[in-house]
């Protein structure tokens, strides 16, 4: 190539050259005048933000109650405090609209927020409460954990649930079936879920109530006075303690005595009253008291007057019976009336603190009495006469006497007959009541005869009690079967005079010996299949009622001595008693 070529080539390649540097230049510069013309503005957009913020904590005047104090900051005081060092961001109130009303401020006790919401005093759905659908006689269980811990009560259906919070039962039933008023069955509280607030409302009180009646010492003081009827809510009337108790399935028996012990007057005045019992000491792990807690609350239910309906279901007592005697009464099985009552006034006695000697209870105070026992051991029938001889003088074979208390007495009936008479039917016996009294004048002598020995026994009683026990003795148990007695027992309604069978000296100890019948409960049919029912005297009335399970009639003094007593209790009258009668 010349020389002319080469000069040629260099100079377009520094034409090239110059032109490229020049165009990536002119691209470098548009570039940066973009970015700073970019800057430029959020520079200005910063700086006026922030001017205006500082402006705005300028002017607004600063309400240290309403500041919140960030991370970093001085512990703010109260009257008088100095701002802090550190930056405070400031939070604005919302302002409210112009149609709604300013929220009130929450008053302050003591330094904290008051816990009462002011939808308390105006739950909107009170009027969703089915009051006659609610049965505070059953165990206090969830319907679904069955756990007894914090369970509330649906005052829309009467179910029970566990819980209040998020997840509960209570909670999840609130949301599905939009229920919403529950009660606290241990605090007595109500509650509106799912919103969780306290419903607090005059109109709820009954409901309390119901759930758990209490009586004042006036009140108590004038219920053998009282002759009003009292109406349930469902419209039904009823007299306050002449109440039907619910037959779960065979517990007629134990309703039976439940009702009898409940028209004791001193008996049911003491468990009307919780704290005559609620401070009794008990050793850690007894169920016993236990026994005590529910015959109150039975107790009170039966003689509240303001009940939603005029029947009691005993479901809770007869579950305590059911757990205290290790089962031996039941629900599901019929007892015997004299076997129950036996054991619930030994249960009673000892779950009150009570001792077979030295400390008494109401149970004692009300029933106990004493009376000797005399007993002679006999020689065996089939010795010789002269060796019986021989054997009556040893000091092993003569009288014995000792002294015993008894809560109830136990009168022997005669023996029944056995063959029919000419019209092929059974002749069924009377015999009057003083004739099976007489056991108990200090003279009668009876054999009571065991596996290997044989005795003869004489009673004579020393003390009578305020309220005396009558257990006629129908049912004779043998190793094949049981068998009653269906003998009828002629007995007076008033004025049964018990003098005679005192001693002697003892009589002049007791003013007064006189007794009238207060309660007669009756078995009839057969030893296994037969039911109870009880005639009951309402003291505020002066008249009789018959009670069999759920069912309540009036009665005539007249029917009750035809009826097979069973059980009786009978009230000694006292001075002013006599008065008035004698008037």
């Amino acid at each position: 190539m010349s020389s002319r070529g080469r000069r040629d080539r260099d100079s377009r390649d520094a034409r090239g050259a110059s032109t490229s540097s020049a165009a990536s230049s002119a691209r470098g510069s548009s570039r940066s005048r973009r970015d700073a013309d970019a800057e430029r503005p959020r520079g200005r957009r910063d700086a006026e933000r922030e001017r205006s913020r500082r402006e705005a904590a300028e002017a607004l005047p600063v309400d240290l109650a309403r500041v919140k104090r960030e991370p970093g900051t001085g512990v703010w005081g109260g009257s008088g405090t100095t701002a802090p060092a550190a930056p405070v961001r400031v939070k604005r109130e919302r302002e409210p609209d112009g149609d709604s009303d300013p929220e009130p401020e929450p008053a302050v006790r003591y330094g904290r927020f008051d816990p009462e919401d002011q939808r308390s005093r105006h739950c909107p759905y009170l009027d969703t409460i089915n009051k006659s659908v609610l049965d505070f006689d059953f165990e206090k269980l969830c319907s679904i954990s069955l756990s007894h811990i914090n369970v509330y009560a649906c005052l829309v259906c009467g179910k029970y649930f566990q819980g209040r919070g998020l997840k509960s039962h209570a909670y999840i039933h609130s949301v599905q079936l939009s229920h919403h008023v529950f009660l606290n069955l241990h605090t007595l509280k109500f509650y509106c879920l799912p919103d969780n607030y306290e419903i607090i409302d005059s109109s709820l009180e009954d409901i309390t109530y119901v759930l758990k009646p209490t009586f004042t010492a006036q009140h108590i003081a004038h219920l053998d006075k009282q002759a009003k009827l009292s109406r349930a809510y469902d419209g039904t009337t009823y007299l306050p303690g002449i109440v039907g108790l619910n037959n779960i399935k065979a517990n007629d028996y134990a309703n039976a005595v439940l009702q009898a012990l409940s028209n004791v007057p001193p008996l049911r005045n003491y468990f009307l009253e919780e704290e005559n019992y609620r401070r009794i000491q008990r050793p850690p792990g007894d169920i016993m008291f236990l026994l005590v807690q529910r015959f109150g609350e039975l107790m009170r239910k039966l003689w509240n007057p303001r009940n939603f309906k005029a029947h009691v279901s005993p479901h809770e007592m007869l579950q305590a019976v059911v757990l205290c005697s290790k089962k031996n009464f039941q629900i599901t099985k019929q007892g015997d009336g004299v076997e129950f009552l036996s054991w619930f006034l030994n249960a009673l006695h000892a779950a009150l603190g009570g001792t077979k000697r030295k400390k008494k209870t109401i149970v004692t105070d009300v029933f106990q009495g004493s009376m000797r026992i005399f007993t002679k051991k006999l020689p065996h029938p089939d010795l010789p006469a002269e060796e019986k001889a021989q054997l009556l003088q040893n000091s092993e074979y003569q009288e014995r006497m000792v002294e015993s208390t008894f809560l109830y007495l136990t009168l022997d009936l005669p023996t029944a007959p056995l063959y029919k008479d000419e019209k092929e039917q059974l002749i069924i016996p009377q015999v009057p009541l003083f004739s099976i009294l007489a056991k108990f004048n200090g003279s009668t002598e009876k054999e009571y005869k065991t596996y290997k020995e044989n005795f003869l026994k004489r009673f004579q009683l020393t003390r009578l009690p305020p309220y005396l026990i009558f257990c006629i003795k129908r049912f004779t148990k043998n190793n094949f079967f049981v068998e009653k007695n269906p003998t009828i027992v002629n007995f007076p309604i008033t004025n049964v005079d018990l003098r005679e069978y005192l001693s002697e000296e003892v009589q002049a100890a007791h003013a007064h010996t006189t007794y009238d019948l207060i309660a007669n409960i009756v078995h009839d049919g057969k030893p296994s299949e037969g039911s109870y029912r009880i005639h009951v005297l309402h003291h505020g009335t002066g008249k009789w009622y018959e009670l069999q399970d759920l069912q309540v009639t009036d009665i005539l003094p007249q029917m009750i001595t035809l009826s097979e007593a069973y059980i009786q209790i009978w009230k000694r009258r006292e001075e002013d008693e006599t008065n008035q009668q004698g008037a």
